[in-house]
Parts: structure tokens; C-alpha cells; sequence
């Protein structure tokens, strides 16, 4: 009989339990068992990567991680660009086998992924995990609180480690304490295609307010009535004053002072650089700059328009490049507008 269904029915039949709706499903147990994990959650790092791997397999091109203390607490917010979660499967994720990854199960250094087992393994092993925001195509915001005491960390959460290229010139993590930084780091170094900012709840969300509003049109904060219709990660950049940014902090799990909410309206907080763009300088390890209490403070600021028109005109300038050495552009030229340089990066698949 199961020979005559997989015949007719084809084999994605015979993996699902329950169809969930927006290409959530259900696993059977023989197929959640068949994709079992290499091993399960044994400290808090463990639940970091769970968590990054989550963003990657939403195809998400910019993952935040917040993470604090508050006493024995570890805190942790994860806010990505992903495909998102319906709401009405904000609960459903964190059961036994639901998973959107039907027919892309991944395999990487840190075993299979896609089982339909990840959340509900975090969710097992920490005091509190829900998903703060999230709908389809606006990304997600993913909170995870833990007693330290019940699941560990390590001792040393504020040392970096060194990122150097091996003989390869791949990016590796070398040395260093594993902490949840180095386990960032390390999958950073698998996916430089990825946009991972690593901070303090204030840190992440002046990143994003700043990011957003550099990627938003005006018109889109003007006119935007309702926050919620924007994805997760763009959301602190529509508002107008700093009680109305810490709302909408809390409303994305990042929790934050109306102090350190005027700071970032104020332009204070300098937006995060990726985690890899932190440790890496022409390959190098980045030295500490001496501070300079003359310099200037206020942000870079360009509009909407200039940068449109500034992306155009490198789109133009990049075909001439790609003509010559077969190159093609993936998407459109990111540019990231820092206090005080204009970072430009060019996605490209080279023909074969």
C-alpha cells in the first residue's frame, strides 16, 4: 500500500503528518527521525546557533542578535528579513516536527537542520522562548530568556576571538573563548553573504533605526500610519519621537530606556558594523582606535533620492566591469552610510 501511495502521491506524501498552511507542515515521526540532529541543546551558544540557522533557512539577508543580562538571565532577541511567520503559527513553530522545510533539509557543521525539531528543542531547554513579531515577507523577532543556572554559558561572554583566512582563504575562527560571540563569528565566517550584527539591545536597535531609515524612501515614513504593515527590522525607523521608538521596541522584543531612546534620535549611538567588518580590516585584525573628543559627533546623512540615484550610477558602472570578466550582479549594490565612510558591496555570481 505505501509502495502503490509514494507511487501515486509521489514521497512528500508519505514525510507529512498535517499540512499547516503558508508551506508550514507537520513531520512524520519516521521522517523527523530520519533527519535527527547530530546533537541536541547543551548550553546557551547551542540555542544561538539554532536560532542563526533558523534566519539562514528563512532566506534571510540581515540577522540582528540583541543579547544582555538581567541577574542570572541570559536574554537574547533575534530579529531577521526572512519570509517570516504567519501569526496564527506563532505557537505552532515551537512544537514537535512543524517545520517549512519540507524539501530543503540542510546539512552543515553543526549537523541537519529542518527536522521540525530546532524550536521545540530551544523551547525545551529555556525559561521563555516566543516570537515577539513576525508575519509572512516582514521577517521575524524571535526572544529566548534562560536561567543561567539551569542551562550554562560560558564565563567569558565579552572577549572576541581572532578571525584570520586559512591556507584556503577561507575565514575561520582561530582562537578564542566559545562564547556566543565566537559561535556569531563562526557563522559568519560560513555565510560572508549575510549581514550579522551582534550587540546590546540599545546597540541593535540604533543599528536598525539607522539602516532603516537608509533604506526606506521618505514617503514610506511620512505616510506610514501603522508600523506593523513594515517588515520587523525597518519598523524603529517609523516613528517620531523617543517615546514612540521605545513602543515600538518593546513591540519587537528590545527592550530600551527613553534615555537611550532620545540618543538614538539624537544621532549618539553609531549604527554596529556586520561582525566580520568588526574583526576584519584588509584581513587583518582591527585595532582600537584612541578616542578623539574633538570629533564630529553628527551623523552621515544622505536622502533617499541621492542614494537611488548614487545606486543607479553604480549599477551602470558595474556593467561595464561584469561585461569584461562575465560577472553578473546579484540584486541591486548595498550601500551602508557609517558615521563618517560610505560602504559600497557588490553581490555577483561569475559565469561558468
Amino acid at each position: 500500500m505505501l509502495d502503490f501511495v509514494s507511487a501515486v502521491s509521489g514521497e512528500t506524501y508519505l514525510k507529512v503528518e498535517e499540512t499547516l498552511g503558508d508551506g508550514f507542515v507537520r513531520l512524520r515521526v519516521s521522517e523527523a527521525e530520519r533527519r535527527q540532529a547530530k546533537h541536541d541543546i547543551q548550553n546557551f551558544e547551542d540555542v544561538v546557533i539554532e536560532l542563526l540557522r533558523n534566519s539562514r533557512d528563512a532566506h534571510a539577508q540581515r540577522i540582528f542578535v540583541a543579547t544582555g543580562r538581567e541577574a542570572d538571565d541570559r536574554i537574547l532577541t533575534m530579529i531577521d528579513d526572512g519570509v517570516g511567520i504567519p501569526p496564527n503559527l506563532h505557537e505552532a513553530v515551537f512544537e514537535p516536527r512543524v517545520t517549512s522545510k519540507l524539501e530543503t533539509m540542510v546539512m552543515d557543521r553543526w549537523g541537519v537542520h529542518g527536522r521540525g525539531m530546532a524550536l521545540f528543542s530551544v523551547k525545551s531547554n529555556v525559561g521563555e522562548c516566543m516570537v515577539a513579531a513576525s508575519d509572512v515577507h516582514r521577517g521575524a523577532s524571535v526572544l529566548v530568556r534562560v536561567d543561567t543556572s539551569l542551562l550554562s554559558e560560558r564565563a567569558d561572554q565579552s572577549s572576541w576571538p581572532v578571525v584570520e583566512r586559512d591556507d584556503t582563504g577561507t575565514l575561520c575562527v582561530m582562537r578564542g573563548p566559545h562564547n556566543i560571540v565566537r559561535r556569531v563569528l563562526e557563522f559568519a565566517c560560513e555565510h560572508p553573504e549575510l549581514d550579522i550584527y551582534l550587540g546590546s539591545p540599545v546597540e541593535i536597535l540604533a543599528t536598525m533605526h539607522a539602516l532603516a531609515r537608509d533604506t526606506l524612501d521618505t514617503s514610506d515614513l511620512l505616510f506610514c500610519d501603522d508600523s506593523g504593515r513594515l517588515p520587523v527590522w525597518q519598523r524603529p525607523a517609523a516613528t517620531s519621537d523617543a517615546s514612540d521608538l521605545v513602543a515600538i521596541a518593546e513591540s519587537i522584543a528590545l527592550s530600551v530606556s527613553e534615555r537611550s531612546a532620545h540618543r538614538i534620535f539624537a544621532g549618539e549611538l553609531a549604527p554596529l558594523d556586520t561582525v566580520l567588518h568588526q574583526v576584519l580590516v584588509e584581513d587583518e585584525p582591527i585595532q582600537p582606535a584612541q578616542p578623539d573628543i574633538y570629533r564630529d559627533r553628527r551623523g552621515l546623512k544622505i536622502h533617499a533620492g541621492d542614494l537611488t540615484s548614487f545606486k543607479r550610477d553604480l549599477t551602470t558602472a558595474f556593467d561595464q566591469l561584469a561585461e569584461r570578466y562575465y560577472l553578473h550582479l546579484k540584486g541591486e549594490p548595498r550601500i551602508h552610510v557609517g558615521r563618517d565612510q560610505i560602504r559600497v558591496r557588490f553581490d555577483v555570481d561569475k559565469e561558468e
